[in-house]
């Protein structure tokens, strides 16, 4: 049981300092697609944590659920929030209509 918990930490602190390192070396140029290839596969999460509270049988494994359901789907909707404004800056500009005054 020890040494299963040791071997998922380790596994998580590898696999979270690859991915900082990784994240940090993507060029601007590339981060919209990165973003977008990244809010799909968050999509596949929240399904999968979906399916995960749909079969939960105690309060903890369906509170452990909800939460996962709640953070999933809020960073869904967040991810394509901030892919929506950075293809938006890429856009031509908008004109702007003045209000008249009276």
């Amino acid at each position: 049981m020890t040494s299963q918990l040791l071997a998922q930490l380790a596994i998580f602190v590898i696999s979270a300092f690859l991915g900082f390192e990784l994240i940090s070396r993507v060029p601007n140029l590339l981060h919209t697609p990165l973003m977008s290839a990244t809010n799909a596969i968050h999509g596949i999460v929240l399904v999968g944590a979906i399916i995960a509270l749909a079969s939960a049988s105690d309060g903890f494994t369906t509170t452990v659920g909800m939460i996962a359901v709640i953070f999933g789907a809020m960073n869904v909707v967040g991810g394509f929030w901030v892919t929506n404004r950075m293809l938006g800056m890429f856009g031509p500009p908008r004109k702007r209509v003045k209000k008249r005054e009276e």
